[in-house]
């Protein structure tokens, strides 16, 4: 073994209260840390660093399970970092979120009866700069009551001063490289916010619309088309065909009428369009479709925009100044009259991309924007991970995130917002177009003014891993700090922020990747394993759950469920199940305290050690092994489900109580154990601090003195073990667990005492007779023992005299009556399992339930069986 001396002061049970109350503890204890610098990382320190960053939470945001999640899952690396010695940061900080603030902002504003406009621009953002110093950020102290161990001193946010610089920075080193240029192009446009928004911003969801069928043209010029957008059509300049498409191959470069506009237009051969869907004819409308807008610019098409930034028709007629979804109902009506509907299909159930933010239905539109040309810096992204720069974790997760790196279309990066990084773009009087640097002053004069513009949120956010360090600057943290050592997030959001990091960070830090290793966890859902939403009720404020059982109980619970890329579903009597773990804890460490445990002095030597302390010894050292492996492989639920049957079973099931004799013996090997009780829970604390360290940090300090766990060293294995002293226990174990089972199964109530004989010669378990004793409430065997029961365990036998302890007369009475209705279950599901016309019309679910029941009543039949073969005759 390995001993360590200590120097710390006599441990003692003083100062613990004798319940566990979590809201007394953890705040103080946070802001205990805090000030006293724990969490802060020194650029010009020569420990080894070790870097995370916060995925940035939205500054209208508050803190809600998947938060809570993530946060647990940083934190315990970084505790545990810290405590190996290294260098840690935990970069903190916030995203000013465009659209989400701009909205929050807005309807304070209509509450006055006010809009932005009213205001101005300049005088809005400085109302939503009023609005985040007041309201804004809430969710730091949400942080600190988790325990987030993040470096505050650093804390960033994505509109500071310093990283308003890096956006203007890196924006113009991509427009003198030719990566970012301005163009029309189809985007997604919300007609309730007014901008442009990014595909993570638009959510799926199937919608009940109608799907009408259209004749255009007539005669042998007549081509039927589908659509479920029919208002579009009066912006159609083609009808496309495949190639190859026999029935249409004569149309092909003619013109055709369109209906209601009077306008004709020509029939084009694409190979995008399938000619086994539908009619195998498509409308082309390249102003409203992506697709579409492909079609047009290989046929050199022109793109009429015939919806307003409202969704309001502009195109001249009849339904100009109509909602779109009112326009759709009036054109299909009007088409109908003229007898140009040939099917209708309603309700037709379709997926339909709506805003994340306020709901309202997308609208694919021809918009002037600025583009990043992402071609050679998503080609840097997948080569990084391909050349093994970058580990993704698991690695099954890779093929989904080549999948989107290889196949990325240039990003549109313009918002027609207020809040926000503004495009620094000039235009002047004569046309000219100036991009402005951070050091360079803009053009002046008259008719010069700056793109109104804002960028895209993750613009900014993607340069998070080295803006919060200084960048553009090289500054110590830089240089000390970046690359960070992970990126601990969601999969859902691989191919948006990570793909977006992965190619600035490359980009902007000549070709060094922004992190060494991206670990991917999934989703928290509810314990039936549906998504956790406010719509579905089921959202859960991680607040009330660390209200009611401590933060502790909360971060436990979602490590333990924490397997890799998996989505990690959670019930509140889960966390009552850690909750009860905390006190097990507090519980186990008081009494130990107050029996003496200690941390004084060096651990006397394996020689001087009984088998159960060697066994305890061996064991902890195996356990440091393991759970130091998975966190190195970040099985967060491996580690976490390690540690809490170590210490609930092993340590303070087993040892505390098979040790319990040798105290109540004294003597030498009573101090021997104290030592080996403090030292196991000196290193189970240890282990267990970065997942729970708020009642950690309070045991351990009270057993060791030491100042704070967050300082302390991590465990590492000595390399003892014996496996003869595990084996022995193990021999022990399953003994004491027999007859544990023996007397239940008997009726015999945990506490009641019965006399009894141990016969242990030949085995090993002679020096344990008193704690088997102790353990099993067994007397010894006086005079007129007459035994009612042997049973042979593991070598050894103990015989119990069961007279006067159970009225044999009324539990054979008893078990007969059990054994009859286990006997007629049997029969009941062998019945049914044998009839064929049951099996061939039941569910299969059925089926299983009625096997399992067969199952069940064959396994109490034995026991039942075996329980009166025991019992002695009344």
């Amino acid at each position: 073994m390995n001993p360590r001396p200590r120097d710390g002061a006599s441990s003692s049970p003083d100062n613990l209260p004798t319940q566990y109350v979590p809201a007394e503890v953890e705040g103080k204890l946070y802001e205990r840390w805090v000030e006293r610098g724990y969490f802060e990382a020194d650029a010009k320190s020569d420990k080894q660093p070790y870097t995370i960053v916060i995925p940035p939470p939205n500054v209208t945001g508050s803190l809600h399970l998947g938060h809570a999640f993530e946060h647990t899952l940083i934190d315990a690396l970084t505790r545990r970092k810290r405590m190996q010695g290294y260098e840690t940061l935990w970069q903190p900080g916030m995203d000013h979120a465009g659209i989400a603030t701009q909205n929050v902002v807005e309807r304070e504003l209509a509450k006055e009866g006010k809009s932005r406009h009213d205001l101005g621009r300049e005088a809005f953002v400085e109302r939503v700069w009023q609005w985040k110093a007041e309201s804004g950020g809430q969710i730091s102290g949400q942080m600190r009551r988790l325990g987030d161990g993040v470096d505050w001193s650093r804390e960033r946010f994505t509109m500071d001063e310093g990283l308003s610089q890096a956006v203007q920075t890196i924006f113009k080193k991509l427009y003198d490289d030719g990566l970012i240029y301005r163009a029309e192009r189809i985007i997604n446009w919300c007609p309730r916010c007014l901008t442009a928004i990014s595909d993570i911003e638009v959510e799926y969801q199937d919608d009940d619309g109608e799907l009408v069928s259209i004749k255009y043209g007539d005669g042998d010029d007549a081509i039927v088309v589908a659509t479920t957008r029919a208002e579009t059509m009066l912006g159609d300049t083609a009808v496309a065909v495949h190639p190859d498409d026999e029935r249409y191959r004569h149309l092909v470069g003619r013109e055709i009428e369109l209906p209601l506009t009077g306008r004709r237009i020509p029939v084009v051969a694409d190979a995008h369009v399938d000619p086994e869907f539908g009619t195998g004819a498509v409308k082309v409308t390249p102003a409203h479709d992506p697709n579409d807008f492909e079609i047009g610019q290989r046929h050199d098409l022109p793109s009429l925009n015939v919806l307003d930034e409202h969704g309001i028709i502009t195109a001249h007629g009849p339904f100009q100044g109509l909602d779109r979804f009112e326009a759709r109902s009036a054109i299909v009506g009007a088409l109908r009259a003229e007898g140009r509907i040939v099917a209708e299909k309603r309700p037709y159930t379709h997926s339909v991309g709506h805003c994340s933010r306020c709901k309202t239905t997308i609208e694919p539109r021809l918009s002037l924007q600025w583009w990043v040309k992402v071609g050679p810096l998503a080609k840097a992204a997948g080569d990084a991970v391909r050349d093994g720069r970058v580990t993704i974790h698991p690695k099954e997760m890779e093929s989904r995130y080549f999948g989107w790196v290889d196949n990325l279309h240039d990003w549109c990066i313009s918002r027609q917002l207020w809040w926000g990084h503004r495009i620094p773009v000039w235009y002047g009087p004569n046309g000219e177009v100036v991009c402005v640097g951070p050091d360079e002053e803009p053009p002046t004069g008259d008719g010069w003014h700056q793109d109104t513009d804002v960028l895209d949120t993750w613009f900014s956010s993607g340069l998070w891993p080295f803006s919060t360090l200084g960048w553009p600057e090289r500054t110590e943290s830089l240089a000390k700090f970046y690359p960070n050592s992970a990126l601990v997030t969601g999969y859902d959001i691989l191919f948006f922020w990570v793909a977006r990091m992965m190619m600035f960070g490359l980009y902007a830090m000549d070709g060094t990747p922004p992190f060494r290793t991206i670990v991917l966890h999934g989703m928290v859902r509810d314990q039936f394993g549906k998504k956790m939403s406010k719509s579905f009720g089921n959202a859960v404020n991680p607040l009330d759950w660390m209200d009611a059982y401590g933060s502790d109980a909360v971060r436990f619970t979602l490590a333990r469920g924490a397997n890799p890329g998996v989505d990690v579903p959670i019930g509140e009597d889960w966390v009552q199940g850690s909750r009860n773990f905390a006190n097990k804890i507090w519980n186990a460490t008081r009494f130990a305290l107050m029996n003496g445990a200690t941390v004084q002095g060096e651990l006397p030597p394996a020689e001087r050690l009984s088998a159960t302390d060697r066994w305890i010894l061996s064991r902890l050292n195996s356990v440091v092994a393991e759970v130091d492996a998975y966190y190195d492989d970040y099985q967060f639920a491996k580690l976490s489900d390690t540690l809490f049957h170590f210490a609930w079973d092993e340590v303070f099931d087993w040892y505390v109580e098979l040790v319990k004799t040798t105290f109540a013996a004294g003597g030498e090997a009573a101090g021997v154990s104290r030592r080996v009780l403090g030292e196991v829970l000196d290193v189970t604390l240890r282990l267990l601090h970065p997942v729970v360290p708020f009642v950690t940090e309070t045991l351990w300090t009270s057993l060791t003195g030491g100042e704070s766990l967050v300082i302390a060293d991590w465990p590492s294995d000595s390399g003892f073990r014996d496996q003869a002293a595990e084996q022995e226990i193990a021999t022990l174990q399953q003994v004491i667990t027999e007859v544990r089972r023996f007397r239940s199964d008997q009726g015999l109530q945990p506490g009641q005492r019965v006399p009894a004989r141990l016969d242990l010669d030949g085995t090993p378990l002679a020096p344990h007779e008193d704690a088997i004793r102790s353990l099993l409430r067994l007397q010894p065997a006086g005079e007129g023992f007459h035994a009612t029961a042997s049973l042979p365990v593991a070598g050894a036998t103990v015989a119990l005299d069961l007279s006067g302890a159970i009225d044999f007369a009324a539990e054979r009475k008893r078990l007969t009556k059990d054994l009859a209705a286990a006997e007629k279950e049997l029969a009941q599901a062998t019945a049914k399992l044998g009839n064929e016309a049951f099996l061939a019309k039941a569910p299969d679910h059925v089926v299983d339930k009625i096997r399992a029941r067969r199952e069940a009543a064959e396994v109490d039949i034995a026991r039942i069986g075996a329980q009166l073969k025991n019992l002695p005759e009344a």
